[in-house]
């Protein structure tokens, strides 16, 4: 007696596989994060992330309208500040005339239909390389939130389209909600960084923008009282909850590949759009491992990007971006 079902016929070829196949990936799921830095003529690779660049903000708008061709249609922001703009209460952060200020600016008159998010986060602008104000060898919450709401308006009145807290601080997202309104600026979104793990997969982000805890006595040597326990699940679900009610337009889970339970969980609990972010430590070290000639970086590159689209992402934060678009073109 043979089988009347064969499931392996829906699997004999790629014309029937991709016929039938449950998950698709297009440019539209992608947002593509960009290293911007001050200077002219700047394309500067980062050691620790190969193939991909700091751009100062000539070069910037080339690339914006590259992604654009390649029908990649929004970017989230990152500055590399230099140091000595850098103090204890990112005090640059709300310059509005700034890097990131002007790389916004930058973005939009390139290409003013690209949609453009920001990083709002004291660490690129901190001389101690935290997400907040650091006091007495605490993290200061409620006036380092006051402070990120501020640096949110000054993007805002940039022409940024969302801004991205990613500090993980208590009660930000609703401080930065009410500062739009109040300002008129009602129409800007908020995607807040909701389940951020304090991660070791960071570590090649840090090296991009300089951005890493210092190493000095008062300082906390790392972000775990702010960036939640990697241990945790529940806790993932009821901060996502909270940002959401505090005024969250989209919600991020991050780091990405060692989260996808995390990813499903918030899937099956929000009915807003959830973002994922592929972090530089994931890229680096299939970038690595390709190099070494141990796995084969496109089929790697590709079963990821299907992982995390297939867990519940709306939207993909990831340096291949471009790698996958022109792949699947």
């Amino acid at each position: 007696m043979f089988p009347l079902r064969r499931n392996r016929r829906l699997r004999t070829n790629e014309a029937i596989r991709s016929l039938v196949r449950e998950t698709i990936i297009t440019p539209n799921d992608f947002l593509v994060p960009l290293f911007v830095v001050e200077g002219k003529g700047v394309k500067d690779e980062i050691a620790s992330m190969p193939n991909y660049f700091r751009y100062s903000l000539d070069l910037l708008e080339a690339e914006v309208k590259e992604l654009w061709s390649l029908g990649l249609k929004s970017v989230l922001l990152f500055v590399k500040v230099p140091d000595n703009l850098k103090d204890n209460k990112g005090t640059e952060a709300l310059n509005p005339n700034g890097l990131m200020q002007r790389a916004i600016k930058t973005v939009k008159n390139a290409c003013p239909d690209m949609l453009v998010m920001t990083d709002v986060a004291l660490d690129p602008y901190s001389s101690v390389g935290h997400d907040g104000i650091v006091q007495n060898g605490m993290i200061i919450n409620d006036e380092s939130a006051l402070i990120l709401s501020q640096m949110a308006l000054t993007h805002a009145q940039a022409g940024a389209d969302f801004v991205a807290p990613s500090d993980m601080n208590d009660g930000r997202t609703l401080q930065i909600r009410q500062l739009l309104e109040n300002e008129g600026f009602i129409n800007t979104g908020i995607m807040s960084y909701s389940a951020k793990y304090a991660s070791s997969f960071y570590g090649p982000f840090r090296d991009a923008l300089d951005s890493a805890p210092v190493d000095l006595v008062d300082v906390p040597k790392d972000k775990k009282t702010y960036q939640m326990d990697c241990g945790n699940r529940i806790e993932a679900i009821r901060e996502t909850l909270m940002d959401i009610d505090e005024g969250s337009d989209i919600v991020m889970v991050k780091p990405g590949l060692s989260y996808l339970d995390i990813l499903r969980d918030i899937k099956n609990e929000v009915d807003v759009p959830v973002a994922v972010y592929q972090v530089s430590g994931e890229y680096a070290m299939i970038k690595a491992a390709a190099e070494k000639g141990w796995l084969n970086h496109d089929q790697v590159m590709m079963e990821t990007t299907m992982a995390f689209k297939r867990a519940g992402a709306d939207i993909i934060a990831s340096y291949f971006a471009k790698d996958v678009v022109k792949l699947i073109s």
